[in-house]
């Protein structure tokens, strides 16, 4: 059976297109799998010595000329099977057969040359780079020269309409790149809500200070020195903390901190009324409120301390800081069986919440999975305050970052209660 020339040269233009279109396909998989590879997951793979690993990281080092050779082959080849394609078509159709040619040419490469790869590499990225890591890193040799001419002749256009092409990303860009990746697999389900609030306070860290997590001085449980012997010991026997500041005829004046290890040291060896706490006491370490909680942290592991007293500027008390509290805006709170349970988030019926104006934003957005905003204020007090600007009364009512506010009680100059509720109909109109 003869085959009509008309056919044979339309069967020898598809299998030319489909061939052609098959080696592009590995240069888009290339380009997709290496662009939307873990660099996290590459780097880790690397450490435990996987060699496929380590030639994807070569290759993303140098993302710019990786990216530009993959490119060049990919379009190379489209190219080519555009041209053999209507090259084998034109001579027995015509002009018809440029337009044949062009359709088959359009339909064989976005199917097997785009959109097949790249969908497979975006299912499969970290499995594509490996695979193809090997012929990737040939071709970007092979292909340099030309790609180092092309990204010259870029960066030359560029300078000249003002545009300076960026470098590496930033710390901050980083950062925020991987509390994006959080937040997304988060609402996606894949990393829990405890997991996302760890992974959160570790990366709030650098941006919070110590003055946003400390025990505000009016909290804080001290010791006068002048008491009996007797009677500081009772004191502190009866607190639920290990670390208690001395103070002496004011409780500006913190002159020690009082640790019960040394306290129970100093009993066995002298009795009750020998204990001489002033002795006793370890030094104390002052902190400026203004230190940020990372800084902090490494200061706390440096010098193997667990306790800090904040001061101001001038050197006035503010509170104090302690290891723990640092490492609660990581994981949370951390209770012993000492810890006496204080309810300052009290769960209603309807929904909302009674707060002790004390509370922490970041606590209460903590517990409720809210998203209450803290740059402006630490309390729930204190972002009341601010955003009414004056000290309201109870029974006052306000509105305001999709939540519901009322104040309950007030001491004075001080909210201490409050009831917080989430604004449904905003969230309604958000969603709409």
């Amino acid at each position: 059976m003869i085959i009509p020339p008309i056919l044979a040269a339309i069967g020898l233009a598809a299998l030319s297109a489909i061939v052609l279109a098959l080696i592009s396909g590995f240069f888009s998989a290339a380009e997709t799998g290496l662009t939307a590879a873990s660099r996290a997951r590459m780097h880790q793979l690397e450490t435990q010595g996987d060699a496929g690993a380590k030639r994807v990281n070569e290759l993303l080092d140098r993302r710019e000329r990786t990216i530009g050779a993959l490119l060049l082959g990919n379009n190379l080849l489209n190219t080519m099977a555009a041209a053999i394609t209507t090259s084998l078509l034109a001579a027995p159709l015509g002009d018809f057969g440029v337009a044949v040619a062009t359709g088959v040419t359009t339909l064989i490469v976005l199917v097997f040359a785009e959109v097949l790869p790249k969908t497979y590499a975006i299912a499969y990225p970290d499995r594509t780079a490996l695979a193809v890591a090997p012929a990737a890193r040939f071709f970007v040799r092979v292909l340099s020269p030309i790609v180092i001419a092309v990204q010259f002749i870029v960066s030359r256009t560029l300078k000249m309409i003002g545009v300076t092409p960026r470098g590496a990303p930033d710390a901050y860009e980083a950062e925020e790149e991987i509390r994006g990746a959080v937040e997304l697999h988060s609402e996606e389900g894949a990393v829990e809500i405890d997991v996302r609030d760890r992974l959160r306070g570790a990366l709030d860290l650098r941006a919070l200070t110590v003055a946003d997590m400390m025990i505000h001085r009016k909290a804080m449980k001290m010791i006068s020195v002048d008491l009996p012997p007797r009677e500081i010991i009772a004191q502190a026997m009866a607190s639920s903390h290990t670390r208690l500041p001395l103070f002496e005829d004011e409780q500006e004046n913190i002159i020690g901190v009082l640790h019960a290890r040394d306290l129970l040291r100093a009993i066995s060896e002298h009795g009750r009324d020998g204990v001489v706490a002033r002795d006793v006491a370890r030094a104390p370490w002052f902190v400026p409120e203004t230190t940020s909680a990372e800084d902090q942290l490494a200061e706390f592991l440096r010098r193997r301390e667990h306790f800090a007293i904040v001061v101001d500027e001038y050197g006035a008390l503010k509170g104090l800081v302690t290891l723990e509290d640092i490492l609660e805006e990581i994981v949370g709170d951390i209770k012993d069986e000492h810890d006496i349970a204080v309810q300052g988030v009290r769960p209603q019926p309807d929904g909302a919440v009674n707060v002790d104006g004390t509370v922490p934003i970041r606590d209460l957005n903590r517990v409720m999975n809210w998203s209450l905003p803290d740059e402006e204020a630490v309390t729930i007090a204190g972002l009341v305050i601010h955003e009414a600007q004056a000290i309201p009364e109870p029974g006052q009512r306000f509105m305001f970052h999709g939540y519901r506010f009322q104040v309950l009680r007030r001491n004075r100059n001080q909210i201490t209660a409050l009831r917080v509720e989430r604004d449904e109909s905003a969230e309604i109109a958000v969603g709409t």
